[in-house]
C-alpha cells in the first residue's frame, strides 16, 4: 500500500472560510444529498463546492461517499454541504426509518431466489 501525499493542516481551514461548524446541523454520516432543481450561481463557488456539485448531479450519494470522493474530512464537507443547501443547489434527504427497511426474512429469501437461478 502506498502511503497517501501528506496535505498542508491549513487547507481544511481555507475550503471553509475559517468556519469550523456548518451554518445547518441536519448532516449526518447517511444523510442522502442530491443537486437540487434549480440550483443558483456557480460562479462564487470554489473547486471543492464546483466538484462536489458534480459529484451529486449523477445521484444521491451520502455524506460519508461524498467526502471519501473529496478526500476531506468529514466536518469540511458538513460546512460546504450546508453552504450549497443554503445556496439552493443541493437537497438533502433524511435516510430511510428503520420501519420502512424490507426484513432480514425477506432479505433472506431473496438472496436464497437469486442464489437458486445462478
Amino acid at each position: 500500500m502506498t502511503p497517501r501525499p501528506r496535505r498542508a493542516l491549513v487547507r481544511p481551514h481555507v475550503v471553509t472560510g475559517g468556519r469550523a461548524h456548518p451554518t445547518r446541523n441536519v448532516f449526518d454520516l447517511v444523510t442522502l444529498v442530491v443537486a437540487g432543481s434549480g440550483g443558483g450561481p456557480t460562479a462564487g463557488l470554489n473547486p471543492e463546492q464546483r466538484r462536489l456539485l458534480d459529484l451529486c448531479r449523477g445521484g444521491p450519494l451520502s455524506v460519508a461517499e461524498i467526502a471519501g470522493h473529496l478526500d476531506l474530512p468529514t466536518s469540511v464537507t458538513k460546512v460546504l454541504l450546508s453552504d450549497l443547501v443554503d445556496g439552493g443547489h443541493l437537497s438533502v434527504r433524511a435516510p430511510a426509518a428503520p420501519s420502512q427497511l424490507p426484513s432480514v426474512p425477506l432479505l433472506q429469501e431473496v438472496l436464497d431466489g437469486l442464489r437458486a437461478r445462478l
